[in-house]
């Protein structure tokens, strides 16, 4: 079987970030049932079998499992899954009238309701924990509780949202989740019915969702963004009775201070941002000379932590004297050891230093924009996007390099190895990724008479929207 994605990397990580304690399930449907001698470690059960039995031996038991038409109990769980089409005793509602239904008129309308996977194409099924590279699917399988179902919908939805639609015909709810998905080509969500209780084990929280195998990439990148800005599973408690301000995210409780930025003339913000050593400083040397007024986020960071600054006395009293020099400046080296082996350390710093980053460039902004309300304001600023800072403004500007170009320029610049410069790379959001976020793309990766052009486009198109 053709296998191309590196599904264990993928899986791994997936299974961290959403604390799984079952295996997702890699599904295939096969055309031919000799197909399934080819699948490794398969096994066929001696017994027959209901779908969800199958899945559950896949998921709780770590087995590759595989059935044709033969394998199973009823015509029920292949019907679902196109390998038969339904008998008449089932289509005419008196198999779902015996217990799921008052009539076989209500028993009809039940069966009809059922997504099934047209029959006539395939001829067996094969599944196996998707972590194994064990073959490519059509879709996955991924049982969790609500809890973690919301961050994987809420995953899904980061780029390119759209509202997802489930449903639920009750008994039979692998219908909803496998043969929706593959007429659909979307997430399914479902409640496991009784059957699958029953038969296949699935626990009281659980929720089982279908995904195309073509999506789950899309999933985890998605997953690990919203991890990033502090959406995480298990979900900690805020306090029924306590004041959750403070817990909210900023975008709850600082909308003033983003209409504060923004303003309510004719100001527009520009943010500016890219990966390192890919040219953010020479493109906005170019708006600046084109009439951008700009606020460099480096030189405020900077400035914040001068000697006797607050923010300097909040981190000598809390770092000790070990990070000053003799003339007062702090030693940057020593306190980015300490913070780069400490994540509990590093917030400690960032509390101290971003507040006061925030107030001046608020105070900034307000001195431009006072003396002249129709000015078009860049903010340089390194890590926009991996700091969450995206909402301030009215545009994002993306300053663009390949990974290849960014590694060359690093290694000309800073003298470094070659480890040493792949180490900043990783430190970073990937270039690739950041172009994802941009309203405007500057790609600074061929001459600078090219760079130039693109920036003055940029910046007549800057003038117009304004």
């Amino acid at each position: 079987m053709t296998k191309t994605n590196d599904w264990e990397k993928i899986i791994r990580r997936l299974e961290l970030l959403m604390r799984l304690k079952s295996f997702p399930v890699a599904f295939k449907m096969l055309e031919k049932r000799e197909d399934l001698d080819k699948i490794k470690f398969i096994r066929r059960l001696d017994n027959k079998v209901t779908l969800c039995q199958l899945i559950t031996l896949v998921r709780n038991f770590d087995w590759t499992v595989g059935a044709d038409m033969d394998d199973f109990f009823s015509p029920m769980c292949p019907s679902i899954i196109g390998m038969t089409d339904l008998p008449d005793i089932y289509k005419d509602g008196t198999f779902r009238s015996i217990v799921w239904a008052k009539t076989r008129a209500d028993g009809k309308k039940y069966e009809e309701s059922i997504q099934r996977i047209p029959s006539g194409r395939y001829q067996a099924v094969v599944m196996a924990p998707l972590v194994y590279n064990p073959f490519e699917p059509d879709i996955v399988l991924i049982y969790a509780n609500p809890a973690q179902m919301i961050l994987l919908i809420n995953s899904l939805q980061f780029e390119n949202y759209e509202v997802m639609k489930f449903f639920c015909v009750g008994e039979s709810s692998c219908s909803d989740a496998i043969a929706r998905c593959y007429l659909t080509q979307k997430p399914s969500l479902t409640i496991p019915c009784y059957g699958e209780r029953r038969y296949g084990h699935a626990q009281d929280e659980d929720m089982v969702m279908a995904l195309p195998a073509n999506m789950m990439e899309k999933a985890l990148a998605g997953m690990e963004t919203l991890y990033r800005r502090g959406i995480r599973y298990p979900i900690s408690f805020a306090g029924a009775e306590l004041s959750i301000e403070a817990t909210f995210p900023f975008t709850y409780s600082g909308i003033d201070d983003i209409e504060t930025i923004r303003g309510k003339d004719n100001r527009r913000l520009i943010g500016l941002t890219g990966g390192i050593a890919s040219g953010k400083t020479t493109v906005s040397n170019m708006l600046e000379d084109l009439g951008a007024h700009t606020i460099d986020f480096d030189i405020i960071s900077r400035d914040v932590v001068e000697p006797e600054k607050p923010a300097w006395t909040n981190i000598v009293e809390y770092f000790g004297k070990q990070v000053i020099a003799e003339d007062g400046q702090l030693k940057r080296d020593v306190l980015s050891k300490i913070v780069f082996s400490d994540l509990e350390k590093r917030k400690k710093l960032e509390s101290f230093i971003h507040p006061r980053i925030h107030e001046e460039f608020v105070k900034q902004v307000e001195s431009i924009a006072k003396k002249d309300p129709d000015a078009i304001i860049q903010v340089v600023i390194p890590l926009l996007i991996e700091t969450n800072l995206q909402y301030m403004f009215h545009s994002l500007v993306v300053v663009y390099t390949s990974r290849d170009e960014q590694l060359k320029r690093l290694l000309k610049r800073e003298g470094i190895t070659q480890e040493e410069a792949e180490n900043m790379l990783r430190a970073q959001l990937p270039i690739e990724e950041k172009k994802g976020y941009a309203d405007y793309i500057i790609d600074n990766e061929k001459s600078i008479d090219e760079t130039r052009k693109q920036v003055k486009k940029l910046w007549e198109t800057l003038k117009t929207a304004h």
